[in-house]
């Protein structure tokens, strides 16, 4: 079998200064690609960079906040300024999910959580895919949604609407690119071992132990890893028949 590679391409990852975000920039960059690592975070962004770098990777570092759409546009002018051209983007930054009944709705909250889980996605596909269009050679972008985006959750009515909004964002993008061999597809993780994770376990009084059994099928926790190397397969030129989709890396959760 012969591993997904990125060998030669310029690669996006928004929040990729921990958890999914920077082992997605960690795989990509193993995989032969030079890395830009963007994130509000700015210490987080440049651990990530200093980590690849010190591994003799090419990665540099973007500081954004993807709710705002100038910001946003200088990432993607950013990243072609840097190395020349765009060929892979990862939408993964996100904030940590609400946790309150609808009657009782933060809408500071609200608003917060879609500028940033919604319409952060939805900036980043249009100057994404605005520079690949002109740029003319097609190009690969994954989503990050979640199994909130299938399977809701009370208590989060925030997160759970604008993940079901990265899929149908996805399906649009898909439908609309195909066409120009720009190909946006899904990755919908589950319960995979975060920091984001570990923070809500904490709050909440559950263990790895409550936890797993209900949800997934393989009683652990997923990885960082194992939903970057399903990133991996979507970005790169393997999955080349493969767009409008979402691939969930959640153990059998949705499933059942």
């Amino acid at each position: 079998m012969i591993a997904p590679t990125l060998h030669g391409k310029v690669a996006l990852v928004t929040g990729a200064g921990m958890g999914m975000g920077a082992a997605t920039a960690e795989l990509f960059a193993r995989s032969g690609a030079r890395v830009v690592v963007a994130d509000l975070d700015a210490e987080a962004g440049r651990r990530t960079v200093d980590g690849l770098t010190a591994e003799g990777h090419i990665a540099c570092f973007v500081k954004v906040d993807v709710s705002t759409s100038k910001e946003v546009e200088a990432m993607v002018d950013s990243v072609v300024d840097t190395y020349g051209r765009l060929d892979v983007a990862v939408n993964n930054a996100a904030i940590t999910p609400d946790d309150a009944p609808l009657d009782e709705l933060d809408e500071d909250y609200w608003d917060r959580l879609m500028s940033v889980n919604l319409r952060g996605v939805a900036l980043c596909l249009k100057y994404e895919i605005r520079h690949l269009i002109r740029q003319g050679t097609g190009g690969s972008i994954v989503n990050v949604s979640s199994v909130r985006g299938f399977r809701p959750k009370a208590n989060a009515a925030a997160y759970v609407a604008a993940k079901h909004g990265v899929v149908g964002l996805t399906k649009v993008a898909a439908l609309e690119n195909g066409p120009r061999n720009i190909r946006v597809n899904g990755v919908a993780p589950g319960a995979i071992d975060t920091p984001m994770l570990r923070s809500s376990m904490a709050r909440h009084g559950t263990t790895v132990e409550d936890l797993a059994p209900q949800m997934g099928l393989l009683n652990r926790l997923g990885t960082a890893e194992e939903v970057a190397q399903a990133t991996l397969w979507l970005a790169s030129d393997q999955s080349s028949y493969v767009t409008g989709t979402t691939v969930h890396v959640d153990a059998g959760y949705t499933s059942r």
